[in-house]
């Protein structure tokens, strides 16, 4: 059976030798064209990428590939992983045998998707999704509502399907999404918040699987290599750090989540550097205000900094496991030797249930 994974990019990247990874240019009709089949070719919603993001990509897919026995879907840095590589196409065909999707590990929320959703996006958008779902297709509203309250999903628009069941979830999602377009106002919406059907369609995949009681593998995803965006806030963070300027790391961080509030999730921040220099300056701020000498006045390498806090987080995770290799012996004696404070310590374990959850990701 023919398998083929589309690679969504609109950047020059380098793209796995196998040669059923087929890059594909998303929003080709707003850039300049890259060297690689583009989404702006036959039907196509490429002109709307700005509102769809990947999903301009899977639309073409859906219109445009008619010969796919498999089907699937992957990020420029994210694939899925068989074991710890990306799957060929015996694995694929394998394991499609037994299921009827390959796909992410769910994200476990620690609120419902409605109030999370509610943080970084407008709420009343959720709630036209859900008017539009029982108008369309009411067998689907119970699973809709159960969903969009309970506190599991699917993330990324990646799977890999045969090409029927890949084709019949595309006619389920569309026509949804399109009319609920028609009726969403985006006035005032951050660049961010206008993906908005990208991040819908996270969440009507899981109505998708759940409401057809298929059977889904789900697979850990591969990492190449750290956003952008998150290498230059990184990088704006650490030239902070180096100048002692606590504040103006305060500031970087939080211009940059303006900007793009998905930054301190695992698919961005994937070396949880971010996340650290966070409690960098949570622990200053701490220490400034029982009148204590700073890390930050101790330590102003942004590696040296953000490794020490990792390495406590973990410190503490393993001492509450009952690890008797981290003894609180053991955690005290590598804080006196890194110049970590008593703040830090509880800093650390006020955060740790962050530092817990389950891994979804895998670094390549």
């Amino acid at each position: 059976m023919s398998f083929r994974v589309y690679v969504l990019t609109h950047k020059a990247y380098t793209f796995p030798p196998d040669p059923a990874y087929v890059p594909l240019q998303v929003g080709a009709a707003l850039h300049e064209p890259l060297p690689y089949l583009h989404d702006d070719t036959g039907d196509n919603i490429s002109s709307k990428n700005p509102y769809y993001s990947e999903l301009t990509g899977i639309y073409w897919m859906y219109r445009n590939d008619s010969d796919s026995g498999i089907i699937g879907t992957a990020h420029y840095r994210r694939y899925l992983l068989f074991g710890e590589h990306i799957f060929t196409s015996d694995e694929a065909e394998t394991a499609l045998r037994d299921h009827d999707l390959i796909s992410t590990k769910q994200v476990l929320l620690p609120t419902s998707y409605y109030e999370a959703f509610g943080a970084d996006h407008h709420q009343k958008d959720l709630d036209i999704t859900g008017e539009v779902i029982r108008e369309f297709y009411p067998e689907y509203a119970p699973v809709f509502e159960e969903t969009v309250h309970g506190n599991r999903t699917y993330f990324g628009n990646m799977f890999i399907a045969e090409y029927k069941r890949f084709q019949d979830y595309c006619v389920f999602l569309f026509p949804v999404l399109f009319e609920v377009e028609k009726r969403v106002d985006m006035t005032g919406y951050t660049a961010y918040q206008k993906r908005l059907f990208g991040f819908l369609s996270e969440l009507l995949l899981t109505v998708y699987v759940k409401k057809n009681s298929l059977r889904v593998l789900e697979c850990m995803v591969g990492m190449c290599g750290e956003k952008k965006e998150t290498k230059e806030a990184e990088k704006a963070v650490a030239a902070c750090f180096a100048a002692g300027d606590l504040e103006g790391a305060r500031s970087a961080i939080l211009s940059a989540l303006e900007k793009r509030p998905d930054l301190l999730m695992e698919a961005s921040d994937i070396y949880g550097n971010l996340r650290a220099a966070m409690e960098v300056i949570a622990i200053c701020d701490a220490e400034s205000a029982a009148g204590k000498m700073t890390l930050l006045e101790k330590d102003r390498d942004f590696q040296s900094l953000t490794g020490k806090v990792k390495h406590l987080n973990r410190m503490i995770g393993r001492e509450r496991a009952g690890d008797l290799h981290y003894s609180h012996e053991a955690l005290e004696a590598f804080c006196r030797e890194n110049g970590l404070s008593e703040e830090a310590i509880e800093i650390a374990q006020t955060i740790l249930p962050e530092n817990r959850k389950e891994n979804i990701l895998f670094d390549v």
